[in-house]
């Protein structure tokens, strides 16, 4: 039987996961890139599982950035609240800022290219 709360699970694990929004088992990046090295993540063309294209067409992945710009707003957004707790001066806290968006920006741009896929995914 279709168990609703079982394919939101489902569908949250392959996004965490960044598995192939049709399939949920082949890897949509295959290197995940390091900030510290300065290697971006790359994507496959094609789900190494299934065979679907990633990219439906070109600019496909214009509207992630959406999603990326989202998601900085609340990793800056929880960062504020963090650092204004402890009552840091306002030259920390733009430091800190900066921290943080440098150290996501590979998390942003792979999670919002895999919700983005997601959203537009017919299953």
């Amino acid at each position: 039987m279709y168990n609703k709360r079982d394919c939101m699970a489902s569908k949250f694990n392959s996004i965490l996961n960044e598995k192939c929004p049709k399939c949920e088992k082949g890897a949509i990046f295959s290197e995940k890139g390091n900030v510290f090295t300065f290697r971006s993540p790359k994507m496959h063309e094609k789900c190494p599982s299934c065979g679907v294209t990633f990219e439906k067409e070109p600019g496909y992945f214009i509207g992630a950035l959406y999603v990326s710009y989202g998601l900085a707003v609340l990793e800056l957004i929880i960062a504020y609240l963090i650092l204004a707790m402890f009552n840091a001066p306002l030259s920390i806290i733009f430091i800190a800022m900066f921290l943080v968006l440098s150290l996501f920006s590979f998390f942003n741009f792979r999670f919002a290219r895999v919700i983005w896929m997601y959203i537009f995914c017919k299953y």
